[in-house]
């Protein structure tokens, strides 16, 4: 439980808790997202951030760009591989949705703050997701007017 009136600053706090729980992993496993550490202890990315700094500092894990954080030091053993990225599994959803008809070729499939609101994730995320369905073909968006599903002979064939 973490203690906002106390001496000890709160990133510090989810540091030494993230400490303990490091110690049951392998070198190479992940370690929970700056996302994560967000939803479970309810504090800000900036301090779920400064949290990961501590731990990278100590060199008990390392982060690669794009992938996250994992336990040891970068020499370390091979890296674990991380569950699917949010944006990934965003666009799989739509991309499902649209070939069981939920979503019907030009029309629209849900816009931006939609899509936020209801996967519980950052905008730069959604947008993610737009860019991959737009690249595979399952999209395409008008300026000003939204996403809307491509005609079915642009859709990527399986």
């Amino acid at each position: 439980m973490l203690d906002y009136e106390g001496d000890t600053h709160v990133y510090i706090q989810i540091a030494n808790i993230l400490r303990e729980r490091l110690k049951g992993l392998s070198p190479g496993d992940p370690v929970p997202s700056e996302a994560d550490i967000q939803y479970e202890f309810g504090v800000a990315r900036t301090t779920a951030r400064r949290a990961i700094r501590v731990l990278r500092e100590e060199g008990l894990i390392y982060t690669v760009q794009g992938e996250g954080a994992f336990v040891g030091p970068p020499a370390g053993g091979l890296r674990k591989k991380r569950k699917t990225p949010l944006y990934q599994q965003i666009a799989t959803e739509i991309a499902a949705g649209i070939k069981q008809g939920r979503y019907r070729p030009r029309r629209p499939i849900p816009g931006e703050s939609a899509l936020v609101k209801q996967h519980d994730v950052a905008r730069e995320t959604v947008r993610r997701a737009m860019a991959l369905l737009r690249e595979q073909g399952w999209i395409y968006t008008v300026p000003q007017r939204g996403s809307y599903v491509s005609p079915e002979e642009k859709w990527p064939k399986d």
